[in-house]
């Protein structure tokens, strides 16, 4: 019998030591190879194996081993719930057995042709609560493995998962374990764009990260800044010329997204301090990395994934500017039809670049649904996944792939039944996209004439173009942080004037809700220190506004100055978690608009709300709401405080479900408190722009939604066929039930009854847009 010659004090070395070794492993087939000959040599076990978990077929599959022969590998095989590999998969917790029954290892030894083993420990490899394999030592002679080697073995799993789920993704396991039949692969990320497309996938390779771009000196600095203003100039032109291209496929709305780009190209703040460092002696391409990355750090931290995305906006552009100064040419595209263009980060401009009517799909390693990629794929009508975790771009490349924008999936290797299958439903959603077209411009009332309020989320100057565009009933959410982010310094009350000022003309006579400083945990201001540990909970929102009164006033006088002569404003007040807080900010309120007044400006005091996104205002509503004009629910944040978790965590914001019972019912709760006080209530966020969640939530006698642009025609064309009765039935069943999956079920129900389903996705996705969506 082997001994093992490692003692538990030297455990943790080895675990390291291991662990290590498989990271510089070339593949995974190499270090799987790693991986059991250390253990094994490590517990001083006679064998050691790892078997996959294949979902498909039901069955666990030899991958690797040391100790048996590796014909083993691919041909050993136990169906779920058989032998010692299925009791472990099963139960999901180690099994340790100092003599193992001959009856439940009998199919082990046949399929191995090995003699008996009596020592067995095994433990389960999980990621994301998905059992992904097993991993397992045997001992010929009779061994109790003790709770170091226990502790040892499944401390060892827990680092295996995430690597075993993407070999499943990426399609590397089914060459290692030799499948009967190539079966259809997916790979998992966030709806980005809805729809359905088939295309061959076109791979856009990054170049140079910005980050290795050194420091040098130069001498001849008026040379350098030459260099520099000409490539800015060049990087203008090109994409002046790429909204040219698309000037007949987008609307003037649409392409407002190439404007936002130039207008960074532009910005005073940006061009001033790159050309600062080059006058300080700075060769070119450092000055630009420095001062990109210092603007697009300012919104890497954010949580809210609509600030977040400006930072890979911001990046896009330097590396534009860099590949001029560089003298780098991007990585030419294919010119092909039916494109499914996938890279690790994609921009507006790699959209922009193919052809039009030769781009299918978009899928992108990093993003969300806030993206610029993706609003720009919703504008052009075609699906996009985004932040797909682990992305195996060197297998993708001229592979065909069946990308749904619904679900987040995307199909490899798709079977015959299958891409026909899918071929129907492309047909289908072809018949049925000028259906969602048809109501643009139409108003949100139901089929039995009840008429509700669609807004659009802002956050930059030219999203006001995109709710114009939309057929909005205004905006329910402009995000007035922005506008500090963009400066290195608190902006004066006159640049703010400006920038509310132009939503506020934009969009009169229709209401513009500004949401006042939600400066924070997820969007720090950059010339502000930490506010400290846990900053989800701590000085944020109002909570920030009201330590620093200086910065509210200069904000409120600004919001009000900006109203005058319009009458369209309204005031929207962050995380307010009790009575007194709102009063302290009423108090600021007055005294602004009483200073303004006596200066002469003829402002008057705009609808006052307050935003429902911290538990302790659920309980509080009807008290806030007889202080205010109207209250806005935070959905994003009000699930996060309520089911305790972070949206910025991946490992626990799938628990993020907007069929919670208990979100539905603090939100029912929040409308009756509204009502009862006299006052509107609405929902702002992307469950809001979801049409099953639209109609459950009108369906509770919310007033208005309030979504991005790209949300309102299904959520409009939803509420315009269906009833009101029938919405508030579909409340009340989902409020009665206790269980998500049976919620989810009737929301799906819901869509198939008025014919968008097949429009939207296979069924309602099985957690939320929470999950992905922006801070309210």
């Amino acid at each position: 019998m082997a001994e093992s010659n490692t003692k538990p004090s030297n455990r943790l070395t080895s675990l390291t030591q291991i662990v290590r070794e498989i990271d510089s492993a070339a593949d995974l087939e190499s270090a799987l190879r790693v991986l059991v000959h250390r253990t094994r040599e490590v517990m001083g076990a006679d064998v050691c194996s790892i078997y996959f978990t294949d979902e498909a077929n039901r069955r666990h599959v030899a991958a690797a081993t040391d100790g048996l022969s590796s014909s083993i590998v691919g041909n050993v095989q136990f169906e779920f719930g058989k032998g010692l590999i299925g009791r472990v998969a099963e139960s999901r917790l180690p099994v340790n057995l100092d003599r193992v029954p001959l009856e439940l290892d009998q199919g082990f030894l046949l399929q191995a042709g090995a003699e008996p083993y009596r020592g067995f420990l095994g433990v389960p490899v999980i990621h994301k609560a998905q059992v992904q394999g097993v991993l397992l030592v045997r001992q010929r002679q009779a061994r109790r493995f003790d709770e170091e080697d226990e502790a040892f073995l499944t401390t060892l799993a827990a680092q295996l998962g995430s690597a075993i789920a993407y070999a499943k993704a990426s399609g590397e396991w089914c060459h290692m374990c030799r499948p009967e039949d190539s079966l259809p692969r997916q790979i998992k990320g966030l709806a980005g764009a809805p729809g359905l497309a088939i295309g061959q996938a076109v791979v856009v390779f990054d170049s140079d990260a910005i980050d290795d771009i050194p420091d040098r000196v130069v001498e001849d600095t008026r040379a350098e800044e030459i260099r520099l203003h000409t490539a800015i100039q060049s990087v203008r032109t090109e994409i002046a010329g790429l909204s040219t291209k698309l000037k007949g496929a987008l609307s003037e709305a649409d392409r407002a997204l190439f404007d936002a780009y130039v207008l960074m190209l532009d910005s005073p703040e940006i061009l001033e301090a790159t050309a600062s460092l080059v006058q300080a002696g700075s060769w070119a391409p450092g000055a630009v990395r420095q001062i990109i990355e210092s603007y697009a750090i300012r919104f890497d931290s954010m949580d809210d994934p609509y600030l977040r995305e400006r930072a890979a906006d911001i990046r896009a552009l330097g590396g534009r500017i860099l590949g001029r100064l560089l003298g780098d040419s991007l990585t030419p595209i294919q010119q092909q039809e039916n494109v499914i263009l996938v890279g690790q980060q994609l921009s507006a401009i790699d959209i922009g670049e193919i052809p039009a009517g030769r781009l299918s799909a978009i899928v992108s390693g990093d993003g969300s649904p806030f993206s610029h990629a993706a609003i720009l794929a919703r504008s052009l009508g075609i699906p996009a996944v985004m932040g797909v975790s682990d992305l195996p771009l060197s297998q993708l490349d001229g592979q065909e792939l069946v990308v749904d924008g619904n679900t987040g999936q995307i199909h490899l290797h798709t079977n015959s039944a299958m891409r026909d299958t899918f071929v129907a439903r492309i047909e289908n959603q072809r018949k049925q996209a000028s259906t969602l077209e048809s109501v643009r411009g139409l108003e949100a009332v139901t089929m039995d004439g009840a008429k509700f309020t669609l807004s659009i989320n802002c956050g930059l100057r030219t999203d006001l173009k995109l709710a114009v565009a939309a057929g909005s009933s205004g905006i329910g959410l402009f995000r007035s942080e922005l506008a500090f982010m963009l400066f290195n310094r608190f902006p004066s009350e006159l640049e703010q004037l400006d920038l509310y000022r132009q939503a506020l003309e934009t969009m009169a006579p229709l209401p513009v809700t500004l949401r006042t400083l939600d400066a924070g945990d997820d969007k720090p201001l950059p010339y502000l220190p930490e506010t400290g540990p846990n900053p989800a909970m701590g000085l944020r929102g109002i909570r920030f506004s009201l330590d620093h009164p200086e910065i509210f006033l200069t904000q409120l006088r600004a919001a009000l100055r900006a109203d005058i002569g319009i009458g369209n404003l309204r005031l929207l007040l962050p995380m307010i978690s009790d009575v007194d807080e709102l009063e302290q900010a009423l108090g600021w309120l007055d005294q602004a608009e009483q200073r303004l007044i006596a200066e002469g400006f003829p402002v008057s005091r705009p609808p006052i709300g307050v935003m429902i996104e911290v538990p302790a205002a659920v309980y509080q509503a009807e008290a806030l709401a007889r202080l205010t004009d109207f209250l806005s629910v935070g959905s994003n944040d009000l699930a996060q405080y309520l089911l305790a978790a972070d949206r910025n965590n991946p490992r626990v914001s799938h628990h993020l479900d907007p069929a919670h019972p208990s979100l539905l019912r603090a939100l029912h709760q929040i409308v009756e408190s509204a009502h009862k006080a006299g006052k509107p209530v609405s929902v702002c966020g992307e469950i809001a722009g979801d049409p099953a969640m639209g109609l459950l939530l009108l369906g509770m006698n919310f007033d208005g939604l309030s979504m991005s642009p790209a949300a309102l025609s299904q959520v409009k064309w939803a509420v315009r066929r269906t009833t009101l009765d029938d919405m508030h039935s579909l409340a009340a069943q989902a409020l009665s039930t206790g269980r998500p999956e049976r919620i989810r079920k009737l929301l799906q129900t819901a869509l198939t009854d008025i014919g968008l389903e097949p429009l939207v996705s296979e069924s309602v996705p099985a957690k939320s847009p929470v999950t992905t969506a922006a801070s309210q």
